[in-house]
């Protein structure tokens, strides 16, 4: 049985130590006056009517747990009009009064007002297990710090319970403590006073029996509740180490990849400085489209960041496990989180890619997340291997050889729309890392040229680049690739785009790589914004296919022709995400392309340049860029425009 930690849990307790804090401060206040009684002989009279006034008080203390005062207050009330008849027979009762009135309440504030401070070192074992490195770490190392938090949890948690035990347990003490010595009083002035006895008539004794059976009753309670808890405490004992271990299911941790809220304890990268960074522990919950942060001590959450069309991805961070981004809609980095586990990490990327999808707008968002994650589950199983892409190109191209062949026998059939078989073949590779991290590009390239099967190139020129007429830079990011069947239609594009993006929800691929799309007369280049290092290369007659999806205007692809050293050739769809609307990149390669048919002929290719708008200083304007998509890099500002 676990205790939630939550900010709900917090601020019960708060109250609980709110009215201790409340009572304590009224104990003290009695004890005074009794205190005054028992030592003020001479004044005798005033003390009682401090007393009396003091017994009242307790009604307008405002307890935040008043449950069950009333019987208290009721009896507090009497207890004062008697003190004010004896206000003028009290003598010396000096022993009596310090065994049956003061020293009960003094035990009552000593014993269970007065508690130990318990120091946790949850939190000081939570830091020092987050910061284990993720590669190469220490197994003792790991193996100790795992242990020392699983200590430390199990500490916290019966600290916890013996804590709120003795809360629980005050809200009964507290009714006993204050009618003890009130009792204890009323006895004392009986016994010693001859006039006690005409004074104190039988319904004085019957209501003094029945706050005796009431004060009985509270103790039967008491002992009840604290049985209880001794119970839960042994159950308690009785749990496995393993069950507080921060990630005890690593192996085969089971991910809910369909929820749509979420809430639990990250880690908050913040900068401190232009290199220096530090991380606090919250607790962070999404409440409908919006990521929440509540603080220690804070009575509400506040918002972080709107999740409505963000994109999330697991990234490396300062040698970090488990880190992912938030990133908003116009590709601007958000926060960086850190969870504490595998299962943790996976399920927060999950529900802020299905938030992100708006699903919590509709009627039922439980089914909706369910259907999309089993429609995207069926729609492909990728393979991200280079290799594997390349042997499933042959079937596609022996299917293209017997097509010709059936060609040469009989007429084609009448056009018709193609399914997504005869688009794609079941069972297609996808391949996600054709683009290779800059980092990555030049420790490989250190010291020697390699030959790449990507195509990228150390050159950091290209003679066409020179007298080329149209140059336009984009900023994409590469989501993925794979062989397809035809070239005809775009519907291929819109399939390949389905199935790449299924495939990284699926299996939690979330990390795309930044390059810039260079659109010239001749090629397409993708090169690192880095180190301007081409990635890859496409002659624009390659490109059979291009267009935008039809309802995020953010993604475009390309189908393009290659030659294989069969010496047949292979169609390929290529699907990136896009700062700018994918339009404008569709417009670049269609102008590229015109540009190609109509350089045989030299009219044609003024004629088209005419038809181009120039600016002022006589660069051709391709498109207008919009506000929303350049972050400021100069590589936006140097595709905002084409040079002849």
């Amino acid at each position: 049985m676990l205790i939630a930690s939550g900010p709900s849990t917090r601020s019960l307790l708060s109250v609980f130590e709110e009215d201790a804090g409340t009572l304590t401060d009224y104990t003290n206040q009695l004890l005074q006056a009794m205190q005054r009684v028992y030592g003020a002989q001479n004044e005798m009279c005033l003390a009682t009517q401090q007393l009396s006034k003091q017994l009242l008080a307790y009604e307008k203390q405002n307890f935040a747990l008043g449950k069950g005062d009333e019987e208290v207050i009721s009896t507090l009330h009497y207890f004062s009009k008697v003190v004010d008849e004896l206000n003028v027979l009290h003598t010396e009762l000096a022993k009596q009064l310090a065994d049956t009135m003061v020293l009960p309440i003094i035990q009552f504030r000593e014993k269970d007002l007065t508690g130990k401070v318990i120091e946790f070192s949850h939190d000081l074992s939570m830091a020092k297990y987050s910061r284990l490195p993720k590669k190469k770490e220490n197994e003792k190392v790991k193996t100790d710090v795992v242990k020392e938090v699983a200590a430390a949890r199990r500490k916290q948690h019966l600290s916890s319970l013996q804590y709120y035990c003795a809360l629980n347990a005050l809200q009964y003490r507290k009714r006993v403590a204050m009618m003890e010595p009130m009792i204890g009083f009323a006895h004392g002035q009986i016994n010693f006073f001859k006039k006690g006895a005409e004074m104190f008539s039988q319904n004085m004794n019957s209501f003094l029996s029945s706050v005796a059976d009431m004060v009985q009753s509270i103790q039967v309670e008491l002992e009840a509740e604290a049985e209880k808890m001794r119970v839960s405490q042994q159950d308690l004992l009785s749990v496995d180490e393993s069950v507080y271990a921060p990630d005890s299911d690593v192996a085969a941790p089971q991910i809910n990849r369909n929820l749509i809220q979420k809430a639990g304890y990250l880690n908050l990268r913040s900068k401190t400085g232009l290199v220096t960074t530090t991380w606090e522990r919250l607790y962070f919950f999404t409440q409908g489209g919006n990521l929440m942060c509540q603080p220690r001590g804070a009575v509400a959450g506040g918002l972080i960041q709107d999740l409505d069309n963000c994109s999330v991805m697991a990234v490396d961070c300062e040698d970090r496990r488990y880190c992912f981004q938030i990133t908003t809609p116009n590709g601007k980095s958000g926060i960086i989180l850190q969870a504490e586990s595998r299962k943790e990490n996976e399920e927060w990327i999950c529900a802020i890619n299905n938030i992100s999808r708006q699903i919590y707008l509709t009627d039922n968002p439980e089914a909706v997340a369910i259907k999309l994650n089993q429609t995207a589950l069926q729609a492909v199983t990728p393979i991200t291997s280079f290799g594997k892409k390349q042997e499933s190109s042959c079937p596609s191209q022996n299917l293209r050889n017997l097509e010709l062949e059936n060609d040469k026998i009989a007429p084609k059939a009448a056009v018709h729309v193609l399914d997504a078989d005869e688009l794609i073949a079941p069972g297609t590779p996808i391949q996600f890392d054709i683009v290779l991290p800059a980092t990555e590009f030049l420790d490989q390239n250190r010291g020697s040229r390699r030959t790449n099967p990507f195509g990228e190139t150390e050159d950091e020129t290209f003679p066409e680049a020179e007298d080329s007429l149209l140059q336009q830079m984009f900023v994409v990011r590469f989501l993925g690739s794979m062989a397809v069947r035809t070239d005809t239609s775009r519907e291929v594009i819109y399939e390949a785009m389905r199935q790449v993006l299924a495939a990284r929800a699926i299996h939690n691929i979330f990390r795309t790589t930044e390059s810039h799309l260079m659109v010239t007369s001749r090629t397409l280049r993708l090169i690192d914004p880095q180190t301007q290092v081409t990635r890859a290369n496409f002659e624009l007659t390659s490109v059979m296919q291009f267009a935008a999806h039809q309802e995020n205007k953010r993604l475009v692809g390309f189908v393009v022709r290659t030659p294989e050293s069969t010496g047949g050739e292979a169609l390929s769809t290529y699907v990136f995400e896009s700062n700018s609307e994918g339009e404008k990149i569709c417009y670049a390669i269609s102008l590229g392309k015109e540009i190609i048919e109509v350089q045989k002929d030299p009219e044609a290719l003024a004629q088209l340049m005419l038809s181009i708008p120039l600016t002022n200083d006589g660069k051709y304007v391709l498109l207008n860029e919009q506000a929303d998509d350049s972050d400021g890099s100069p590589s936006e500002n140097r595709g905002a425009e084409s040079e002849a």
